[in-house]
């Protein structure tokens, strides 16, 4: 059967002659053909930010609406989005955030799984900005939005690289906010930090600051994704110094939820100012495996003595004072040292197990050595540390590549 048949189509047949010969073609409607009329407003609402705040968030489920609504007051007249870094928090602050940017096309939400971290949320966030002008600030509205179209203006018109928001200038600003434990905590940490590191600000511990996003693009290979204290780190960080401003604000009291500061916070301090001295050769978690290692150093020579003074010959006291280092470097490590990947459940059990295994090589080498050099010499604390330190390194190894490896 060839073609089409016009004595059964005569109606078709008739229609395709008359297109074929008609001088004015008949238009064709396709309704995807075109694109849909655009209306003008909407033109002008797809503007490219030009400036892109970044708010790590960690439980701030009641600060999300307040804080995106003062937002839209203060910054009028300057195009701009708001990019929220939620650390999986477990009172679904990602969900606040989704809901609202399917209403408000400036709101933006990424989730932080198994990363946790302050410097890294924030650092993630500024690398997904498209924005040639970023600012960091908290969740917790302590921190005056109010300060911000004139950080911009700052850092748009002079030739400033970096605006700070300072809790520390002149006049003395009022800081309500601090607890009075939390107060001088932090003049000792902003002391520390200008005496050790070239830090040209009077408050180098801000968590609230304007930059131009390629200074942190420049940066970032060298930034800590573990510490707390970002601006810190972007200063001594940087190929080249940046010139500084800074602005005088209130720290406001938290309306809502709990601060983040705790014990780690500190010792994550410490361990970005070593970090920063050695010229990142040490780096934090590397500093706090060296404080647990030191701990489990304790346990080892204090089980090691007490077994020898029970009579236990030395190579039976070395293996079971190698296995309860073993276990408190586990533990202090998982929940210390990793706890940005901190095993859980079953996962802690067979990371135990795995951690055990792997440690079992640095036991066996560590008892082996310790113990010729205890037929030589025997001086048990001195052959206890060298039987350690073969375990430690052996242990430091495993834990990064295995135990704990980033997934």
């Amino acid at each position: 059967m060839s073609g089409f048949n016009d004595d059964m189509c005569p109606a078709l047949s008739e229609q395709w002659s008359r297109r074929m010969n008609s001088s004015q073609p008949e238009t064709m409607h396709a309704p995807f053909s075109q694109d849909p009329p655009v209306r003008k407003d909407a033109q002008e609402d797809a503007s490219p930010p030009a400036l892109s705040i970044i708010i790590p968030t960690f439980n701030e489920v009641d600060n999300i609406r307040p804080l995106v609504g003062r937002l839209h007051e203060t910054l009028v007249g300057i195009e701009w989005e708001v990019i929220f870094v939620d650390d999986d928090s477990a009172d679904h602050t990602i969900d606040i955030i989704r809901r609202m940017s399917l209403q408000d096309r400036r709101v933006r939400g990424i989730r932080h799984v198994n990363r946790r971290g302050l410097a890294g949320a924030c650092l993630e966030g500024i690398l997904s900005s498209s924005a040639p002008i970023v600012a960091v600030m908290d969740a917790d509205l302590q921190h005056d939005e109010t300060c911000l179209p004139k950080m911009f203006r700052m850092i748009s018109t002079t030739s400033a690289d970096l605006v700070v928001a300072t809790r520390y200038g002149e006049p003395p600003q009022h800081v309500d906010g601090f607890t009075r434990l939390r107060q001088p905590g932090s003049i000792l940490a902003t002391g520390i930090a200008q005496r050790l590191l070239p830090t040209p600000t009077s408050d180098p511990m801000s968590g609230f600051f304007m930059v131009k996003r390629g200074i942190v693009e420049a940066a970032a290979p060298r930034l800590s994704l573990h510490g707390f204290k970002i601006l810190l780190d972007i200063l001594t960080s940087s190929p080249s110094p940046p010139t500084i401003a800074e602005v005088n604000y209130d720290f406001r009291p938290r309306l809502h939820g709990e601060s983040k500061l705790d014990a780690m916070i500190v010792m994550e301090y410490l361990g970005l100012i070593v970090a920063k001295l050695t010229g990142d050769l040490i780096t934090p978690r590397f500093l706090m495996f060296c404080i647990v290692g030191s701990i489990g150093l304790a346990v080892h020579l204090a089980v090691l003595r007490l077994l020898l003074l029970d009579d236990l010959s030395f190579p039976v006291a070395q293996t079971f004072a190698m296995m309860s280092a073993v276990l408190s470097n586990y533990t202090l490590n998982n929940a210390l040292t990793y706890r940005d990947r901190r095993r859980r459940g079953w996962r802690y059990l067979t990371g135990l197990a795995v951690f055990s295994l792997l440690c079992s090589f640095g036991v066996f080498a560590g008892v082996g050595l310790s113990t010729l050099i205890y037929d030589q010499e025997p001086y048990w604390w001195l052959d206890g540390i060298g039987g350690a330190v073969i375990g430690a390194v052996w242990n430091y190894v495993t834990s990064s590549a295995i135990t704990w490896r980033a997934r």
